[in-house]
């Protein structure tokens, strides 16, 4: 893939309204899943039409205007983002990137499936740290969590990442009532394996055909429960993303919690969220957008207009998000998809 070049980082170029410094990118490179997890998508989801999907060479240089702007971390999502055809050709021009006046790191969130066949793959495009969705060790639980999926070949592909170098990190979404009773055994096989953890509060973004207040369970009551069993140490670790990590004594692992609900954690934010359609979003919890795709396919405007149009969406990002999880709320917070966001 030819991208453009970056042009000279500016570091100090996309602060937002409220001092903070954006340097994450999060990028959805498809809406498609091979998977239908119960908090994240509805079982019949109706797809985006492929004309309105960026093209990867698109994308690129999207991405390559927001490392030109300071951006240091960008992580590919979806959906799946690796079911997305040819999208290695995409890991492996932003890994290109990565170096002293580019990127810091390239990371990727994916369910596992497709890692078997692209985990050496993702390793050589310069990807050091995937994070990998598994939110159940029973075969049973795990079938009904995802709909389609299959443990097995989410495992395999979880220890081909490990095989092929790569530092993997287990995300489990939190669940009452559904894997709450597994997050002792999920501690120990991840600090047998030489994996962290991160447990994250379901979010109410999109109709999932289920209650969100029959899947809540506030992770501020799970972390005082693990402290009975398990010993928590306080540790100033960051990935840059939102996630507060503590260090699990008996394994010596990291324990991450990610808690939109309990703790609103916006005051720290430094990531905004580009879809695969090119609509950018200053914040999860919120609709406010902007169309970076009229902008990209408009033959007049040049590199520089490209990159104003992104600092003009920094410039109205939001303080917080508004997410609310109870009876009274029927409808979700957000109404699109987190596949479409990009989770």
């Amino acid at each position: 893939m030819k991208g453009l070049p970056p042009p000279a980082r500016n570091p100090t170029a996309m602060i937002d309204p409220f001092g903070r410094a954006i340097s994450y990118l999060r990028v959805s490179v498809t809406d498609r899943c091979d998977l239908r997890c119960v908090y994240c998508m509805a079982e019949d989801m109706t797809f985006l039409p492929k004309a309105e999907i960026l093209s990867l060479e698109e994308l690129d240089r999207l991405c390559g205007a927001f490392i030109g702007l300071g951006v240091q971390r960008i992580r590919l999502t979806g959906g799946e983002p690796l079911v997305r055809k040819d999208v290695m050709t995409l890991f492996r021009s932003l890994g290109a990137r990565i170096g002293p006046q580019g990127l810091k790191e390239l990371t990727v969130t994916t369910n596992g499936t497709q890692l078997t066949k692209h985990a050496e793959g993702l390793y050589a495009a310069g990807v050091r740290r995937i994070n990998v969705s598994l939110d159940s060790l029973d075969p049973g639980t795990f079938k009904a969590l995802t709909r389609w999926g299959r443990l097995e070949q989410t495992l395999d592909g979880i220890f081909a990442a490990k095989a092929a170098g790569l530092q993997v990190k287990i995300n489990a979404v939190a669940m009452k009532g559904v894997n709450e009773q597994e997050f002792d055994r999920l501690i120990a096989w991840c600090g047998e394996h030489g994996f962290d953890l991160t447990l994250i509060e379901t979010m109410p973004m999109g109709d999932i055909t289920g209650d969100r207040t029959d899947q809540y369970l506030p992770l501020s009551m799970v972390r005082a429960d693990l402290r009975q069993r398990w010993t928590l140490e306080d540790t100033d670790y960051a990935t840059g993303g939102p996630a507060r990590y503590y260090t699990v004594a008996e394994t010596g692992r990291r324990l991450g919690f990610i808690t939109p609900m309990t703790h609103n954690f916006c005051e720290s934010c430094n990531r905004v969220r580009l879809t695969c359609t090119g609509t950018l979003y200053m914040c999860l919890g919120q609709e406010d957008s902007a169309d970076l795709r009229a902008v990209l396919r408009d033959p007049s405007v040049g590199e520089a207009g490209l990159q104003q149009a992104i600092r003009d969406a920094i410039a109205r990002k939001p303080k917080g998000h508004d997410f609310i999880i109870d009876r009274r709320h029927k409808t979700p917070s957000v109404g699109r998809h987190m596949s479409v966001t990009g989770g």
